[in-house]
């Protein structure tokens, strides 16, 4: 074949490949989720990683301290909140996308104590609970910032225990937190959610509040405002699709219907 012909039809090879579509790159997304979510996380990440080739980093701690990251600039992109309160707040500051939040998940509320055998208790106006603390201390997040420790004090306080506990309340930065306490018997007793309850194996689920003692713990997600990337909707639409909701299901979490 002649050179001419050689070199058109190499010409023609090269743009032959360049014709082909090169595969999407990877992208990192970084979640900002309350400390309670820790386990579906690890599951969702491992799952949304292999779907799509995306990098997800995932930062836990309390939604209080993780909004105020938010508000204070920090690099994140999407928010999953243990309360509507702080996500009402990083909302207020135009820190979210518009449309973007939604009502993720559900949880419940539980007094747990020190052991994998404790007997129940009723939760109830009637529990003394001051009595089966003594001397020891109630682990709970922080009452005032932490959402655990918001709903903790409004259930206490809705049955009128909190008068006579609050000064025996060891708080802490959130609710695994709480919970750590408990599992290593510097806390007799503890108030975490239920699904935090569920991944400890040296704490027993000695009763659950009632729904109307507290406000209803519902977990909103949102894309925050600023950087914009398809691997953000795509983490987005993951979380709403049937691998994370899985995840959740398996964690104890409730996940409010399509």
């Amino acid at each position: 074949m002649p050179a001419r012909t050689l070199l058109c039809a190499g010409a023609l090879a090269l743009a032959g490949a360049a014709a082909v579509p090169a595969p999407a790159l990877a992208e990192r997304v970084t979640v900002f989720a309350a400390a309670s979510l820790a386990n579906a996380m690890a599951e969702i990440e491992a799952g949304f990683e292999a779907a799509t080739g995306h990098d997800l980093v995932v930062s836990l701690a309390g939604s209080s301290a993780l909004a105020r990251q938010i508000q204070q600039g920090a690099p994140a992109d999407v928010f999953i909140s243990a309360n509507t309160g702080w996500m009402d707040a990083v909302e207020a500051q135009g820190l979210i996308e518009s449309g973007t939040r939604t009502d993720l998940l559900e949880n419940s509320l539980v007094l747990v104590a020190h052991g994998p055998e404790a007997p129940p208790l009723r939760i109830g106006p009637e529990m003394d609970l001051a009595g089966r603390l003594g001397d020891g201390r109630l682990a709970m997040a922080l009452v005032e910032a932490v959402p655990a420790g918001i709903y903790g004090k409004a259930a206490l306080e809705s049955l009128g225990l909190w008068d006579d506990v609050a000064a025996q309340v060891a708080q802490a930065d959130n609710v695994r937190a709480a919970l750590a306490l408990v599992a290593t018997g510097e806390a007799p007793y503890g108030i975490v959610y239920a699904t935090d309850a569920a991944a400890e194996d040296d704490v027993s689920v000695v009763g659950t509040f009632p729904p109307g003692s507290h406000p209803p713990i519902v977990y909103p997600v949102a894309d925050l405002a600023g950087r914009d990337t398809p691997a953000e909707d795509a983490f987005l639409d993951y979380l709403r699709g049937p691998g994370a909701r899985a995840a959740f299901t398996r964690q104890g979490f409730g996940v409010p219907g399509p």
